[in-house]
């Protein structure tokens, strides 16, 4: 009688179930599944302000650094300028930011915020709370996971450089 057994070549192309990544240990899937979560909850309070998530993002960095170079928001929000670019046609077109070109270097934009961008903080300034609430944690623990995962992208980055 003969047997046949698989080749080794054979073996190797098919994955046990005990040796097959598993989609929920992966933190990759975490991440993604969270930030859909978090961005869907984002939408939902944007919506009353005529903001997208990216708008929101954009109108932070103003909010906290005030005129600030598109160049600068790029980098500081890990956009493109591809990206960034018609985000901010359409934040110049609802009359919330202005775009010009600096007087010291006419390559650069400087994008600032108009009195309606500004004045829009004061209602944007509730959706930290709600998002809170939405995790359930406290803001000690919003701040260490903000932290832990500001690290693990730093990181990443830097191991892709």
């Amino acid at each position: 009688m003969t047997t046949t057994s698989a080749t080794p070549a054979a073996e190797a192309t098919t994955a046990s179930p005990a040796t097959a990544p598993l989609l929920d240990e992966q933190i990759c899937f975490a991440l993604y599944a969270a930030s859909r979560a978090l961005t869907a909850r984002y939408r939902e309070l944007l919506e009353p302000l005529g903001l997208t998530y990216p708008q929101y993002l954009v109108m932070l960095v103003l909010w906290e650094q005030g005129t600030t170079g598109v160049s600068g928001l790029g980098e500081r929000l890990h956009l493109e300028s591809g990206t960034l670019s018609p985000l901010l046609r359409r934040l110049d077109a609802l009359g919330l930011v202005t775009r010009a070109r600096a007087s010291t270097d006419e390559r650069a934009v400087q994008v600032s915020l108009t009195p309606a961008g500004d004045e829009l903080r004061t209602q944007a300034a509730r959706i930290p709370d709600a998002i809170c609430a939405a995790t359930g944690l406290g803001p000690t623990d919003i701040a260490a996971l903000t932290a832990t995962v500001g690290t693990v992208a730093d990181r990443v980055r830097a191991a892709s450089s």
